[in-house]
Order: structure tokens, then C-alpha cells, then sequence
């Protein structure tokens, strides 16, 4: 009952017309887009939270939690890409699912183009934002909906800001 409760608290402000801020728009995006990660997608859980080392609890873990932990990981990969302002949102939701050396490079990985355009101070990313699609080489239509929605939402552009 208590949990009705405070989920219908957290639902008011949306109730009552105000838009939701970008950040709990990516939430929204990232729970829609990852589902839920039961026992069979060990070793991720909830909405895609990839176990780290020491962390020991299971698939059987409760929507709250996993909501919690979804956010905890959103805000983590947004503070990694603070140094683009605007745009560390969009690129930690971005990192949330492809990781974030696939985006600032490491031994295996180099700089990806999107970053390094927006080092350089070109915004113009949608071309490099949603080629963030492929899966073995392949493009697969499932994440390039993804990205585009992700770009749509989460984009803010300079002539159009949405806070």
C-alpha cells in the first residue's frame, strides 16, 4: 500500500502537466529500450546494471532498486562526459548501452568520431550519434530506432533549449 502511495506521489507532478526534465526522460528511455534483465542475462539485472565486482545480489531484485541503481549508473556516466556541458546527458545515455570506452577509447577502443567532433566543437552529431547501431558489423533496425529516438529527446539544440 505504502508503495502505491509513493509511486503515485512521484507521478503528480507529471499528472498535472509539467513536462518531465531530461534526465527522467533518458530514465524513461533507457527502461524503455533495455527491459528487464532477469536471471538469463546474468550477469546484468534490472534495467541493464552490469554487475561489478563485490556486487552480490541476484536477478531477484525489485523495481525500485533496479530503478535506483539505473539512476545511480546514468548519473555516473553523465559525470564522466561532464566536460560537453549539454551534451553529457545524451552521451551518457549513449554510454549507459554501448559503454563508455567505445565512445572515449581505451587499449581496445579508439576515440570514437562522435567525441572527437564535439572536442573539436562541432555539434552536428546526429550522423555519428545514431551510427551507434551496429551489432557484429551489422546495423540492426531496433537500435538505430533507439538512437534516433534517444537523439530526439535528449538533443539539446541551441536555437530550440529544453531544460
Amino acid at each position: 500500500m505504502r508503495h502505491i502511495f509513493l509511486v503515485s506521489l512521484m507521478l503528480l507532478p507529471m499528472q498535472a502537466g509539467s513536462p518531465p526534465s531530461l534526465f527522467e526522460e533518458a530514465v524513461t528511455l533507457i527502461k524503455k529500450h533495455e527491459g528487464w534483465h532477469g536471471e538469463r542475462h546474468h550477469p546484468y539485472v534490472g534495467y541493464g546494471h552490469r554487475l561489478l565486482k563485490g556486487e552480490n545480489f541476484d536477478h531477484r531484485i525489485t523495481e525500485p532498486f533496479a530503478d535506483s541503481l539505473l539512476r545511480r549508473d546514468l548519473r555516473l556516466k553523465c559525470s564522466r562526459f561532464r566536460q560537453f556541458g549539454a551534451d553529457s546527458l545524451l552521451l551518457g545515455a549513449l554510454a549507459y548501452n554501448v559503454g563508455e570506452a567505445k565512445l572515449l577509447g581505451d587499449g581496445k577502443h579508439p576515440r570514437s568520431k562522435l567525441i572527437r567532433r564535439l572536442e573539436a566543437g562541432n555539434r552536428d552529431v546526429y550522423r555519428q550519434y545514431t551510427s551507434f547501431c551496429r551489432y557484429k558489423g551489422k546495423i540492426i533496425p531496433s537500435l538505430k530506432r533507439r538512437r534516433e529516438e534517444e537523439f530526439q529527446k535528449l538533443f539539446i539544440n541551441n536555437n530550440n533549449p529544453r531544460q
